[in-house]
């Protein structure tokens, strides 16, 4: 392992299996959270299944976290080899001319991502964690000693978007993982050696997938905010 990542192709290759993974990962999480618009009693059975599972908890949840910060890790390392390979630069050459602003700026867009994805973790992950694994408190109940109280997982989630403020960070943070998807996607199928035939359709698909997943998490955002 350590041998691949020493060279660029292999950084590259890991960067593009770790971002694929991750963007599977977007779309069951979308999937669920998505129900909430719908119905209260499906999110709160799902939250608590992803939430109580041994074999979610103990071994998808560790694989995830690896992922995220692999995938961030990489990234940087990935930006500092390309600008140490940049040490002459030509006059004539304008980055604007030779390539997009998403491609010139995936490092800040993934710098505020990764800043988001803390908030969010506070926001859920963190608060989880201490409930189930600090207080001991299983259940997923609004109340631990009344079994017809319900689950708490829908109201949590609700309580969440109240502030405009807040749900504006989201808003904001979600188009630019737009952004970083949108050059992320196809740099990672071409990083994986996807045949040309299919880059026409793989290119289609990655724009609907880009700027469909984010849509989909402010929808949610939005929706919770104004039916509060």
């Amino acid at each position: 392992m350590s041998g691949i990542l020493n060279s660029s192709i292999g950084r590259k290759f890991a960067m593009a299996l770790s971002a694929l993974f991750l963007m599977v990962f977007l779309v069951m999480h979308v999937s669920i959270n998505f129900t909430s618009v719908f119905s209260e009693e499906l999110f709160n059975n799902l939250s608590h299944f992803m939430g109580t599972n041994p074999l979610v908890q103990g071994l998808m949840q560790p694989i995830l976290i690896f992922g995220v910060v692999f995938h961030f890790v990489m990234g940087f390392i990935l930006e500092a080899k390309n600008r140490a390979s940049r040490s002459v630069k030509y006059a004539s050459n304008s980055a604007k001319d030779n390539s997009t602003w998403m491609s010139r700026n995936m490092l800040l867009t993934g710098v505020v991502v990764l800043a988001f994805l803390g908030l969010h973790m506070y926001d859920f992950w963190v608060h989880e964690m201490t409930v189930k694994y600090v207080e001991g408190d299983m259940s997923g109940l609004i109340d631990p000693n009344n079994a017809e109280s319900g689950f708490r997982y829908y109201e949590e989630l609700r309580e969440k978007f109240v502030s405009p403020v807040r749900v504006g960070i989201y808003v904001v943070a979600f188009v630019l993982l737009a952004l970083h998807l949108l050059h992320g996607f196809n740099s990672s199928f071409q990083s994986i050696g996807a045949n040309n035939k299919y880059i026409k359709g793989l290119k289609g698909f990655s724009k609907v997938y880009s700027i469909g997943i984010p849509a989909l998490f402010i929808f949610i955002a939005v929706y919770h905010h104004f039916t509060h």
